[in-house]
């Protein structure tokens, strides 16, 4: 677990530089979006794995990396998107982006250590498609959630599936990472 939780501080660390960067470049931009179209680019990202892995190829020079990591980010402004109020300013200032960044992914990777402890670190036998996959259901179980104003009888909500994709994301960008590592025999 040790491993793990360095792995996951890594992967995650480069996924927050790159939102801090965009948040340089850009602003708090995507606070004009709504959930549900923060759920539709979600979808766009993941759907565009699953495309380059079952075709085989891609025509754009993002790599799969990149669009985990799309994944990691757009899914904490969703939960950032779901706490702040309508009414707020657009514009976060970057320390207080980081700060909701920061909030989001230490409640995610919380959850990720009790479930990684129950679940006996099952993601590392999984294929990288399976995560995919998962990341997708997930998606797919928002998108019916948001068409039901966000009620629920038995499920969880939204933001309990927008925890389970940041963590699907992160084990697979893992994954990528320790493949890379793997000398070629």
């Amino acid at each position: 677990m040790e491993e793990t939780l360095e792995q996951y501080q890594s992967v995650a660390a480069s996924c927050k530089a790159i939102f801090l960067q965009k948040a340089k470049d850009y602003g708090t931009a995507w606070r004009i979006l709504r959930p549900a179209s923060l759920t539709d680019q979600l979808y766009i990202k993941a759907k565009r794995i699953r495309t380059i892995q079952e075709n085989g190829r891609q025509h754009v020079e993002d790599s799969i990396s990149t669009e985990l990591k799309g994944i990691v980010n757009y899914s904490i402004m969703a939960l950032i998107q779901l706490q702040l109020p309508a009414a707020e300013s657009l514009e976060l200032s970057a320390a207080e982006a980081a700060q909701w960044y920061d909030r989001h992914l230490n409640e995610t990777r919380e959850l990720m250590i009790r479930k990684n402890t129950d679940y006996g670190e099952a993601w590392r036998d999984m294929r990288l498609s399976s995560l995919v996959d998962l990341i997708l259901m997930k998606l797919l179980r928002i998108k019916q959630i948001e068409d039901n104003q966000g009620v629920t009888l038995v499920s969880e909500g939204v933001e309990a599936n927008y925890h389970d994709i940041i963590n699907y994301a992160l084990f697979a960008l893992i994954q990528l990472l320790e493949a890379e590592q793997t000398p070629a025999s």
